[in-house]
């Protein structure tokens, strides 16, 4: 004897009635097709000949035509209205927007993507508060668009783990890439499983990520490691390049140094913001092929908020490029909002204590 239980009927029944509920638009257009067919082949009144009945014959199946077509239209426009929930839900956790506020700096990012209809592409970043201090990453793989982002999760994934537990910058960056060539090596065996005459004999070589990995301390002082990636804008008494150092190749292009020393030569200074990018923020062209300036727009939007000033480089982009993007572009912008203390002055009348006369002769 074969039982089934609850939880079985239970599924069934919610998946029968979900098939229901998606078929229910459909059913008054079938109706209505049901019906004319069967009066056009069951009633001898819509067999007899004249306009009339050719008249009437034509109407019921146009209506039942009509209605066929904007059930399916229905049906399709909340299938994708579903589809583009759960996309955008993915996206939002694939590259989900930094706190507003983390460890005393003010944040805000955001990109706009090549590809139409995504909101995310081959451009990565994200901010954490560590034990170490606030950790920062901006990368773009090569190439953009959807076929980017394996690569964009194997490093933003190494990424949230590694800022958590590795001591040292270089430590961090060291597990980035081991992670990008773990990534690679998947990837080319997918494509290639028979290892055959078109596998690729070094897969790591056909892909590579720029990227820029900084650590914001207490006191502002900056540590950076800059793997081929564009140095970010600092603005504060004017808009200037932030020196990052000697830079490092680009992952997945050749093997890093085994010792890693990031450069501790900048500073963030409290009220200063930085403003970290991809290369598609200055490369965009407009239609006489001219450059984005982008150090123009930031000098305009000198002391407003990350979030404006995120809001105020994409609106120009947009109207430069006519919102056709070459590329995908993307900002994270940080702003030091912590106070500097100044030094105390000792009150007058007190005096700091002598030490005591030494015993030793």
């Amino acid at each position: 004897m074969i039982r089934t239980s609850r939880s079985g009927r239970g599924r069934t029944g919610t998946a029968l009635g979900a098939r229901l509920r998606e078929t229910a638009p459909l059913a008054l257009p079938v109706g209505w097709g049901a019906v004319a067919v069967a009066w056009k082949f069951g009633c001898p009144l819509a067999r007899q000949p004249g306009l009339p009945m050719r008249i009437a014959t034509s109407i019921v199946f146009l209506t039942v035509g009509t209605g066929l077509v904007l059930g399916v239209r229905g049906q399709l426009r909340r299938e994708l209205a579903r589809v583009r929930a759960v996309a955008e839900a993915t996206q939002q956790v694939l590259l989900r927007p930094p706190p507003a506020r983390l460890d005393g700096l003010a944040l805000a990012a955001g990109q706009l993507s090549a590809t139409r209809g995504a909101s995310v592409g081959g451009d990565l970043y994200e901010a954490v508060a560590t034990p170490y201090g606030v950790r920062i990453l901006i990368g773009d793989v090569r190439g953009h668009g959807l076929a980017a982002l394996g690569a964009v999760v194997a490093v933003l994934g190494s990424f949230r783990e590694a800022a958590h537990d590795e001591p040292e910058l270089g430590g961090v960056l060291h597990r980035l890439e081991r992670a990008l060539q773990r990534h690679l090596r998947e990837r080319a065996r997918d494509e290639h499983p028979a290892g055959g005459k078109g596998a690729p004999e070094h897969p790591v070589a056909e892909e590579f990520v720029t990227l820029l990995l900084l650590e914001v301390h207490a006191d502002g002082r900056l540590a950076v490691l800059d793997c081929g990636h564009p140095a970010p804008y600092r603005l504060g008494d004017r808009v200037e390049r932030l020196p990052v150092g000697e830079p490092l190749p680009p992952l997945g292009v050749l093997p890093l140094p085994a010792a890693l020393a990031p450069y501790a030569g900048a500073r963030l200074l409290p009220g200063e913001t930085l403003v970290l990018h991809t290369d598609g923020a200055e490369e965009a062209r407009d239609g006489r092929g001219r450059f984005f300036g982008l150090e123009a727009v930031l000098a305009r939007s000198a002391g407003q908020p990350p979030a404006g000033v995120v809001g105020q480089v994409h609106e120009a982009l947009l109207r430069h490029t006519g919102g056709r993007l070459d590329d995908d572009a993307a900002l994270l912008v940080v702003r030091n909002d912590r106070v500097r203390v100044p030094a105390q002055p000792a009150e007058p009348g007190l005096r700091r204590p002598r030490p005591a006369p030494s015993t030793h002769r």
